[in-house]
């Protein structure tokens, strides 16, 4: 597998260069073509009126959506216009219900979505929407680009988060082409189960697969000291250096993992290295 055809979804204009820089670098890496959808965001909700409210009231916010997709297709064509890589864009505007049907139906004929970190100050509640379409309806992997920091399109060090689960194995197989041009990539195991096929060799049987795949692995395994297992992986991601983290996106519920947390949505929240995810 190789990543030749590459998407990305823009809805703030904020946020244009920080995600073009991000996929535009994995474009170069992979002299892959990128494909840009600039969305301007309806963000009212639909079907509901304040008292006395018109239909003025519904075109004022189309039009506002309207006014940010054409000032975020001029940056992204500013932005791309100096770029050696092959690129296509095109905007639009979706009501913000609706936005996951939009970024989906174009997600599923790309190798790979790079897309925003989508919590943190500032973040709209689109990019939420944007990485869950990509992921479940698209079922498209996610490269999810941390804030403020620079591109890493060809990691060298790479954390893979293993907890024998179809997510994570689904994850580890469509990052093969990264994890083949890795220096090493760390298997991360924390708190192996006591019982079961693997409980002797934690790790062995996904190290095997990728070896054979050409893949420089090193299984570590790591107990729970800290409350969560993402603060965990963060903690070995500043202790091995890594580069990125690759891992299973949503072994729980959406819904489950929106009310009480998870490993995926902390990640997301607290990541300073690029994070790929599947699901």
């Amino acid at each position: 597998m190789t990543y030749n055809s590459l998407f990305t979804v823009l809805t703030d204009p904020a946020l244009v260069d920080e995600t073009l820089t991000h996929a535009t670098a994995v474009a170069e890496a992979n002299d892959a073509h990128l494909d840009v959808l600039c969305l301007g965001v309806d963000r009212s909700q639909t079907g509901y009126y304040y008292a006395g409210a018109s239909a003025v009231v519904l075109q004022e916010t189309i039009t506002r959506a309207q006014d940010e997709a054409e000032e975020i297709d001029s940056l992204a064509r500013e932005r791309l216009g100096g770029a050696t890589i092959r690129w296509a864009a095109e905007k639009g505007v979706a009501q913000l219900a609706d936005i996951g049907r939009h970024v989906a139906a174009r997600a599923r004929f790309a190798d790979l979505v790079t897309l925003p970190q989508p919590y943190g100050e500032g973040r709209g509640a689109e990019l939420e929407a944007l990485t869950e379409a990509a992921l479940f309806e698209g079922r498209t992997p996610v490269l999810i680009a941390p804030t403020g920091q620079a591109p890493s399109a060809a990691p060298k060090r790479i954390l893979l988060g293993w907890n024998e689960s179809t997510e994570a194995l689904t994850a580890a197989r469509a990052a093969l082409p990264l994890m083949r041009s890795a220096e090493v990539v760390h298997i991360v195991v924390i708190d192996p189960p006591t019982h079961g096929p693997n409980r002797s060799d934690p790790g062995g049987l996904v190290a095997q697969y990728l070896a054979r795949h050409g893949v420089k692995t090193e299984i570590d395994v790591l107990s729970r000291s800290l409350p969560r297992v993402s603060d965990v992986l963060l903690r070995h991601v500043t202790d091995m250096d890594a580069d990125m983290v690759v891992m299973g996106a949503y072994g729980h519920s959406r819904f489950r993992e929106a009310i009480f947390g998870g490993a995926t949505r902390y990640m997301l929240e607290q990541a300073t290295v690029p994070v790929f995810m599947a699901h």
